[in-house]
C-alpha cells in the first residue's frame, strides 16, 4: 500500500498527526509513505517505520514549492491520500481513497479533529519515533522545562520556571534530587528566551538548540515530568510519553491540550478589559498564571509517594 501524507509545516500539528500514522501504520505493516510537511517539522517524521520518502515543503514565491510535490505525486498512484492541510493537492493527485482536512477553525481539539477525518473515535493518541543512535547517556532521573515558544504572548515568565523547579527539586519537594534539563529549539530567539530560566537554576543542564527531534523524543521519553509552554516541544513531550504539563495563557487548551498517556494543563486567570481593548488584549495573560496552580497540576501527575 503506498500512502501520500501531507502534514503540517508546524511541529506541534505535526506530532498530532503522528496518531493517524501509527494507526495506518497498525493496519498495513507494509504500507510505503510518503511524508509531506514544512522544514520545521521534518524531525518529527524522520524515524517513522514505512517511510518512503520524506518531502519537505520549503516555502518559495507564488506557492511554487507546491509544484515539485505536484509534478512528483502526479505520476504515481496511490493507494490512499491524506491532505491534513485541505490544499488543492489532496484533489488533484490520482488515488485509491482520499481524505482531504476541511479549512476553518472548528471548535473541539485538534487531535478529534484528525480522528474525525479517518472516522476514529476516540482519535489515536500521537506517537514519537527514534532509534538507537538518538538516545544520549541518561543524567539520571530529571525534570524537563520547555520555557520556549514560537510567539512571545505564549512565555510564563522566566522567574516563575525558576520558582517552580526549585518547589519541585528542592528540599522537601515531589522531585527532591532530581536534576533539571532545559529543552528548547535553534535559534538565537529561543536560546535568548531560556537564558534568564538557565540563570536562575545554575544547575541545570542546557539542551537548548543541541537536539535534533528525535533525540529530544528520546531524551523526554526518560523525564519524570515535562513542564513548558504551549509549544511544539510540549506536544513531543506527551507524545514520547512524559508525564507533561503544558502551560496555556492567550492560546486555548480546549483546542491545543497535550495528548499522552499523562497530561494536564494549567490555565491563566482570565482579567477584566476595557471595551477599546484589542482583541490581543482581552485574552489569559501568561502572567496570570500563577507559580501555585502550576504546582499542584505539575504534582497531580507525579506517582504518590510509596507507604511506610
Amino acid at each position: 500500500m503506498r500512502i501520500l501524507f501531507i502534514s503540517s509545516t508546524r511541529i506541534g500539528d505535526a506530532v498530532l498527526s503522528t496518531g493517524l500514522l501509527g494507526h495506518l501504520l497498525a493496519r498495513h505493516p507494509d504500507a510505503r509513505v510518503t511524508i509531506a510537511c514544512g522544514p520545521a517539522a521534518e524531525g518529527v517524521f524522520a524515524r517513522m517505520p514505512g517511510l518512503e520518502r520524506l518531502w519537505v515543503l520549503r516555502k518559495r514565491q507564488y506557492s511554487a514549492h507546491w509544484l515539485g510535490l505536484w509534478w512528483f505525486a502526479v505520476r504515481r498512484r496511490w493507494d490512499l491520500v491524506v491532505d491534513l492541510r485541505g490544499s488543492a493537492m489532496g484533489w488533484m493527485v490520482p488515488t485509491g481513497k482520499r481524505s482531504v482536512m476541511r479549512g476553518g477553525r472548528r471548535p473541539g481539539h485538534r487531535l478529534a479533529h484528525l480522528g474525525e477525518l479517518l472516522g476514529l473515535s476516540p482519535p489515536p493518541l500521537p506517537v514519537a519515533w527514534w532509534r538507537e543512535e538518538d538516545e544520549t547517556a541518561i543524567p539520571g532521573r530529571f525534570l524537563a522545562l520547555g520555557p520556549t515558544a514560537n510567539w512571545r504572548h505564549k512565555v510564563w515568565p522566566a522567574e516563575r520556571f525558576v520558582a517552580l523547579a526549585q518547589a519541585l527539586t528542592g528540599p522537601g519537594g515531589a522531585l527532591e534530587g532530581h536534576g533539571i534539563i532545559v529543552f528548547g529549539g535553534p535559534g538565537g530567539e529561543e536560546a535568548a528566551l531560556a537564558a534568564a530560566v538557565l540563570a536562575g537554576l545554575p544547575g541545570a543542564l542546557d539542551m537548548v538548540g543541541r537536539l535534533t527531534l528525535p533525540q529530544a523524543a528520546a531524551l523526554l521519553a526518560h523525564a519524570t515530568l515535562y513542564v513548558g509552554n504551549d509549544s511544539g516541544l510540549m506536544h513531543l513531550a506527551a507524545a514520547a510519553g512524559a508525564p507533561t504539563l503544558g502551560l496555556f495563557g492567550p492560546t486555548n487548551a480546549e483546542e491545543y491540550a497535550p495528548c499522552g498517556p499523562r497530561a494536564r494543563v494549567a490555565e491563566a486567570d482570565r482579567h477584566d478589559s476595557p471595551p477599546e481593548a484589542s482583541e490581543l488584549d482581552r485574552l489569559p495573560r501568561m502572567e496570570d498564571l500563577p507559580v501555585d496552580r502550576a504546582l499542584a497540576a505539575a504534582q497531580s501527575l507525579l506517582p504518590l509517594p510509596a507507604c511506610g
